[in-house]
């Protein structure tokens, strides 16, 4: 006799979400029917233009909106409320002026209230490390690049050890050079701790360069169009010639449900 084993349910599970907008009295279908299965340690990209639902989605997985829709869990459980399960970096990097780098990720693990002082130092300092600012602690953010705030950042988002990172499109304000060094840095982080990450971008090659699958997202209303599993290497080149490849293969069936959506518009 065959014993049945049930499959262990997803990191986070997206069924059937659906959001909707009042905006000047005209009613703006954000979300649509987005099913979305988000496995332990999987690097999940989600891209499209502008105006797609992507960071509605994003903020409905931390629990910082509510669908009006469907069903989401985290671990088996629902998202109900923002807490240290699902914390979110932002293109804005928010860090707080008046403490320095140091002090900025202790901050964030005010989450972790059962850890000592001097575990909490031990965390913050490990991460640190991590992003490559341990000899930057005492510095203040004033003092810093863009790139370096964005670390700091990423340091002080990672130190709580949510279950799962959201990413806003982090490194969209930063040059080009600084964020192909981030890619690289994240790639690394990555593969070291793996942790589960959402990432949100508008750019594809950003998003064929970091993620185990991109989510391909079109708008009016805001669905998902397409999956695609990435099987490239790691450490990704975001100027490799097969990077570049997958990305074409993407954006072309953007462009192709980008002129659909422009004519159901009309």
């Amino acid at each position: 006799m065959e014993t049945c084993v049930a499959e262990a349910p997803a990191k986070l599970s997206v069924h059937n979400i659906e959001k909707e907008f009042v905006l000047q009295g005209h009613k703006i279908h954000a979300l649509e029917d987005i099913h979305l299965d988000i496995e332990e340690g999987e690097f999940v990209c989600l891209v499209g233009p502008s105006g797609c639902g992507k960071s509605t989605l994003l903020n409905i997985m931390a629990g910082l909106s509510k669908a009006d829709r469907g069903d989401l869990r985290l671990d088996g459980n629902p998202i109900d409320h923002p807490g240290p399960h699902c914390l979110v970096m932002f293109q804005e990097h928010a860090l707080f002026p008046w403490l320095n780098v140091l002090g900025n990720v202790l901050f964030g693990l005010k989450l972790k209230p059962h850890l000592s002082p001097k575990e909490r130092l031990e965390v913050a300092r490990y991460y640190l490390d991590l992003v490559g600012l341990s000899n930057f602690e005492k510095a203040y953010i004033h003092e810093l690049s863009g790139g370096m705030r964005q670390r700091v950042a990423l340091a002080r988002a990672l130190a709580p050890n949510p279950r799962v990172l959201l990413m806003d499109e982090p490194f969209a304000a930063l040059d080009a050079l600084t964020r192909e060094q981030l890619y690289g840095d994240l790639q690394r982080i990555w593969m070291q701790r793996k942790k589960t990450i959402v990432f949100v971008t508008h750019n594809v090659r950003e998003a064929v360069c970091l993620g185990d699958r991109v989510v391909l997202f079109s708008p009016r209303p805001g669905r998902i169009r397409q999956i695609y599993d990435v099987d490239l290497p790691r450490p990704r080149d975001i100027n490799s010639i097969n990077l570049a490849v997958h990305a074409t293969e993407i954006t072309t069936a953007l462009k192709g449900y980008l002129k659909e959506a422009g004519a159901v518009a009309e």
